[in-house]
């Protein structure tokens, strides 16, 4: 049986439809386990409203996203534990298509399915670099490799994961705001390969704050936990070292690009100088540091001309300034 976990707080408007979501899958042996994480608005009334047995609903004061899932993770009675966000929908086959890598890949303890991103309505599909196979499903051997040159490849709402594997590495880090998934699924890379289906089961809703033009929903967490917690993952045996420092190098980037949408000039060149330590030929922190360096009012022409995340190098940039980059490219 699989246990579907899903992390609950202030999502009255979408809650519903995920449900459904997974009430309609083809594979039908699982329970679903909902976290109520001190929601402030409907969720819960909502959810209670759904008279299907297999779904609990589990109430706790606020602790986080790390704490609700951590929570359902306990609950749950199935030996695999598959996760999804309240606001994001799976397709009909999800559920059968985590069953066949199950099967299929009995040598490894996670499994993940390709997925795509939703933005007003609209599918967009991730891109993967340097996959170690070919055809529709294969083992994730190179990990933090295929995350260093990608979308990410293991998202939250597409994954699903041996019990005994999320106890023993103690969860999700609880009091991390942004990234606890990422080190989540990198402390389990470390203890075992990703199996991974190029079927694209699963959609994230993209909200607003996801584009550019926005400041993200959250800044980033005081402290580097994220990165700190990704550095111990360096003491381990992990054989592939140098593919783990990249994909370090690449979190910073991240950081420093979440910085400077908040304005933020010296954190984000901070940032981009410790990514560049792990990764000092990655030209895509290259740009971010121009920007940093430019009065605000240029980077805010550059963000209305373009979508940074399609912002490759530092010729970009200058195209940019220059007007000479089509919105649409």
């Amino acid at each position: 049986m699989i246990s579907v976990v899903i992390p609950l707080y202030n999502k009255e408007k979408s809650i519903a439809r995920t449900l459904e979501c997974v009430l309609n899958q083809t594979y039908q042996d699982f329970e679903v386990v909902v976290v109520n994480d001190g929601s402030k608005d409907r969720s819960a009334a909502v959810v209670e409203q759904f008279t299907d047995a297999r779904i609990r609903l589990i109430k706790q004061t606020n602790g986080g996203v790390s704490a609700a899932r951590n929570r359902g993770i306990a609950e749950a009675r199935g030996e695999y534990v598959a996760f999804l966000d309240a606001d994001d929908v799976w397709l009909p086959d999800h559920l059968a298509n985590l069953e066949s890598l199950i099967i299929n890949y009995p040598q490894c303890r996670a499994w993940s399915t390709s997925y795509v991103n939703n933005e007003n309505g609209v599918d967009h599909p991730i891109i993967l670099n340097k996959l170690p196979f070919g055809g529709e499903s294969g083992v994730l051997s190179n990990y933090f490799e295929v995350c260093s040159c990608s979308h990410p490849p293991v998202w939250s709402s597409a994954v699903c994961v041996e019990k005994s594997l999320l106890t023993e590495i103690g969860g999700f880090p609880v009091g991390v705001t942004s990234g606890e998934d990422l080190l989540t699924w990198a402390r389990i890379a470390i203890k075992t390969d990703w199996t991974y289906s190029m079927k694209a089961t699963a959609v994230y809703m993209m909200p607003i704050t996801n584009t550019f033009t926005e400041k993200p929903t959250r800044p980033n967490d005081s402290g580097d936990p994220v990165c700190e917690g990704l550095k111990e993952l360096l003491k381990s045996d992990y054989p592939k070292k140098r593919e783990l420092k990249h994909f370090i190098g690449r979190f910073y980037k991240m950081k420093a690009s979440t910085n400077l949408r908040y304005g933020e000039r010296w954190s984000t060149l901070c940032e981009c100088f410790k990514s560049l330590f792990y990764r000092p030929f990655a030209k895509e922190t290259y740009p971010i540091m121009i920007l940093a360096l430019m009065p605000r009012f240029i980077q805010r022409r550059v963000f209305a001309i373009h979508s940074y995340e399609k912002v490759a190098d530092i010729k970009d940039v200058k195209k940019l300034l220059r007007g000479e980059v089509n919105k649409d490219c």
